[in-house]
């Protein structure tokens, strides 16, 4: 079996035509969708970046022990367990934060890797005297500042050198992935791992792709939204958009070109194909931009899938409504190479939903951030549940690699760790307990920033899919959350968490059913 596991950053169902939507033409996505079996019930699991990716490389929930980080000493990683296996494993990304404190490990677990620079503010482009004035003249204040210090500042100085549209990291992604496939074409028992950063911000497409998105706005670049509500002009909000779009656009056609080598190799008879994201982003839905800082609305949560199984064809332009999660990603993998999956992974094979064995998925689907709320959804009801005091003491993180998105764990939070024994998934090894400290460089507050829009919801999503209006019902938000436990208990998670949650006497109830389940 050969394998390409095609993985956008913040792909929006709602941009894409076979979920729907019209806002992008994606000829492409839909193309591809005619080969494969389209998930229509597919979420999130740990957000955002490399949560996500943890998940995925390891097949079970990391947002329940620690924060954003790197991969650990003692995680199953897909790429390894392949590599090891025989199967030869290769990524080609453009992924900054893989080249971060907090995301070391990953990379590493393939045969090979390759790295597209130049994303958002990749410490790339080395220039000691930039034209600050001129980046005053050219870039909105509202989105970029003109301070050297800030990271944003470097996405203006990297800009300097991507012109042509071969220079962007998007086209450059997929150019080094079809050299890989033609430098392979004769061999067997391979996987691609082709990693876009984009539709990710700062939403900058070539300017063939703009030209198709036109808004009316006249003014500065205007393209990276902050992690805020909405405060924009109309006008200014259309401009948003429409360079997400672009980029959206640039992304399905360069998409487009791999489906073409499938077609002119003929690929698909032995080639499983893989296309989702990691989670979506807020286009001013619910007077929000971006994500992590609010409820983990749809728009974020729930995501695309689609994946061709040359083992199950006539899934050929199927879909389906089992319930799934990214870390399902990770067994589907082994098992395209037929590797055995490890004791510790708590997802399901996606082959077996593929060929119709397993037609529900999950009962629930489990997901959120380290110190934030839980989501839980079943498919039909989404809840997002708020501990009693977000900004309570009592968390703490467990890991052998303190490390938060762009630096070390500090010395006060070092101070505070203790030796935990480890837990079911640390294959005997203890790790160190670090208390979780207000001030911690954590997502969404390592930018100075914290949640709002703080408070407990349950949707109906059939009868109000744009979640529009709260639920009051007390019956199905208890289900959801019973059922929420129960997956937390099934993750070996922290006796804390369930207090800090305020779930302490649902963990209780269900200790007993959730040691059947496990055992």
């Amino acid at each position: 079996m050969k394998t390409v596991f095609v993985l956008f950053d913040s792909l929006n169902r709602s941009a894409m035509g076979v979920y729907g939507g019209v806002s992008v033409k994606t000829p492409n996505f839909d193309r591809f969708a005619a080969r494969s079996k389209t998930f229509d019930r597919h979420y999130v699991g740990s957000l955002p970046c490399m949560p996500a990716r943890r998940d995925m490389h390891s097949g079970r929930l990391n947002f329940t022990h620690r924060s954003w980080g790197p991969l650990e000493p003692f995680d199953n990683s897909f790429a390894q367990i392949l590599k090891d296996s025989g199967t030869y494993t290769h990524l080609i990304s453009d992924h900054l934060h893989y080249f971060e404190d907090g995301g070391t490990g990953f990379h590493t677990r393939f045969s090979t890797w390759d790295f597209i620079r130049g994303q958002e503010h990749d410490p790339w482009v080395a220039m000691v005297k930039p034209p600050v004035e001129r980046f005053r003249e050219e870039y909105s204040g509202r989105h970029y500042p003109f301070e050297k210090s800030n990271k944003r500042f470097q996405g203006m100085v990297n800009r300097e050198v991507i012109r042509d549209e071969a220079d962007f990291p998007g086209p450059q992604c997929f150019a080094a992935g079809l050299d890989f496939l033609e430098r392979n074409h004769d061999a067997d028992n391979w996987l691609l791992m082709l990693e876009c950063f984009d539709p990710h911000e700062p939403f900058r497409a070539p300017p063939r792709f703009k030209d198709a998105y036109q808004s009316g706005y006249d003014g500065k670049i205007l393209d990276w939204p902050r992690y805020e509500q909405v405060s924009e002009s109309e006008v200014e909000m259309r401009e948003i958009r429409a360079n997400y779009a672009a980029l959206v656009a640039m992304c399905d056609e360069y998409f487009g070109r791999l489906l073409d080598h499938f077609d002119e190799n003929n690929l698909w008879k032995d080639t499983a194909l893989i296309l989702t994201t990691d989670h979506g982003f807020l286009l001013s839905e619910h007077d929000w931009w971006g994500k992590m800082r609010m409820p983990y609305y749809e728009e974020i949560s729930h995501i695309p899938l689609l994946i061709h199984d040359p083992r199950t064809p006539e899934a050929a332009g199927t879909r389906t409504d089992a319930l799934t999660q990214t870390a399902d990603i990770m067994p589907t993998l082994l098992g395209f190479h037929e590797v055995a999956v490890p004791i510790e992974v708590r997802s399901i094979d996606l082959g077996d939903v593929i060929s119709g064995k397993n037609q529900t998925g999950r009962d629930v689907a489990l997901f959120g951030l380290f110190g934030g709320p839980l989501g839980v959804t079943d498919g039909r009801y989404a809840l997002y549940h708020y501990p009693p005091d977000l900004y309570a003491d009592g968390l703490r993180e467990y890991t052998l690699a303190p490390a938060h998105m762009d630096e070390f764990f500090t010395f006060e939070e070092l101070k505070t760790a203790t030796l935990s024994p480890g837990f079911d998934f640390t294959k005997g090894v203890p790790v160190l307990s670090i208390a979780a400290l207000p001030g911690a460089k954590r997502v969404p507050m390592n930018d100075g920033l914290a949640f709002q829009d703080i408070g407990t919801r349950l949707f109906d999503l059939v009868a109000d899919p744009k979640q529009k209006n709260q639920l009051e019902n007390s019956g199905i938000a208890d289900r959801l959350l019973r059922q929420a436990v129960r997956v937390l208990q099934t993750h070996d998670t922290p006796e804390e968490v369930f207090r800090w949650y305020g779930l302490g006497h649902l963990r209780e109830n269900n200790r007993e059913e959730t040691h059947e389940i496990i055992n």
